[in-house]
């Protein structure tokens, strides 16, 4: 993969006025850690009326911000002791349940730290399958959604999961604790989705390239203001669930970008992080060719949101 040169530009509006730069930029979720957009500041790399600033720049109606980020000149993703939750390993195909708040691969801002930084340390053969900064990956999950994750260990495994994605012949379940109480006992939503014409970080059904995307839902529990769904998806969009509920009107819970800020303390109730987690996965094994499903329950976070919901 070549990571190419990003740069993010921004009109100061009126609420944001007498904000520090970095704390702007953290808001604005531009995927790059608050270290490196500190890094960026440091370095001139962040323009504010084509000057550079301070970290501690406050900001003033109507300035405008130019953020570089510099492509890395040779990425090299290091192995790192960092815990893994296997549910299943052989030779072929490692499977975790990925917790929140990691990322699964590499990317501007964040070098280390990630899934695959641990599978290159769990994994001493995995070095080059999938590409320099992918190796293993045949798909990801969101940093902040939780739950099963299938890695390739080889070449062959590799190709065949990738083939299995790609043709939607894998089987993904989510459960998703989501916004208001959902009435249809089930349902389809099939809107094609794309990114947003005004933020390139967002996915959204307004867009120039809209792509097929396919989200089944079914309600599992519902309670005074929230419901907790099962999702299974046809397709693997980016955000796709997350855009997805949000055009419903039952954004997933705990998620800011989609559903806004209230998504974070519901009617009182904290919410640490969007409260989606990827359930069950099921794929034909790249060898044995059988079918091979895999649970992960749902993670401490998710359950103490359920159980406050319940006593309320």
């Amino acid at each position: 993969m070549s990571l190419q040169e990003q740069t993010e530009r921004f009109s100061v509006t009126p609420e944001y006025v007498h904000t520090r730069i970095d704390h702007f930029l953290v808001k604005k979720d531009i995927g790059i850690s608050r270290t490196y957009i500190q890094k960026l500041i440091k370095d001139g790399q962040v323009l504010v009326n084509n000057k550079s600033v301070k970290s501690n720049y406050r900001l003033r109606l109507n300035d405008e911000i130019v953020v570089i980020v510099p492509p890395p000149t040779e990425l090299e993703v290091l192995p790192e002791n960092i815990p893994l939750d296997i549910i299943y390993e052989d030779s072929s195909i490692i499977v975790i349940n990925k917790p929140a708040g990691i990322v699964v691969h590499p990317a501007a801002g964040n070098y280390s730290g990630t899934i695959v930084n641990a599978l290159l340390y769990h994994c001493k053969d995995l070095t080059g399958i999938g590409g320099k900064e992918r190796p293993g990956i045949v798909h990801r999950l969101d940093k902040d959604t939780s739950g099963v994750l299938v890695a390739a260990k080889n070449d062959h495994s590799h190709q065949h999961l990738s083939r299995q994605f790609k043709r939607r012949e894998v089987e993904k379940r989510y459960i998703a604790l989501v916004a208001g109480v959902v009435k249809k006992e089930s349902g389809t939503i099939e809107v094609p989705i794309g990114r947003d014409i005004k933020d390139r970080k967002k996915i959204s059904p307004i867009t120039k390239r809209a792509r097929t995307a396919v989200t089944h839902f079914k309600v599992v529990e519902r309670f005074k203001n929230a419901s907790l769904l099962e999702i299974k998806i046809e397709t693997g969009r980016t955000h796709q669930i997350r855009v997805h509920l949000s055009y419903f009107k039952h954004p997933v819970l705990g998620d800011i970008q989609y559903g806004g800020r209230n998504m974070r303390n519901w009617n009182n109730i904290n919410i640490p992080r969007q409260m989606l987690h990827a359930e069950r996965l099921g794929i034909i094994h790249p060898v044995t060719e059988r079918f091979m499903e895999f649970k992960a329950e749902a993670p401490g976070d998710m359950k103490r949101a359920l159980s406050v919901l319940s006593a309320h």
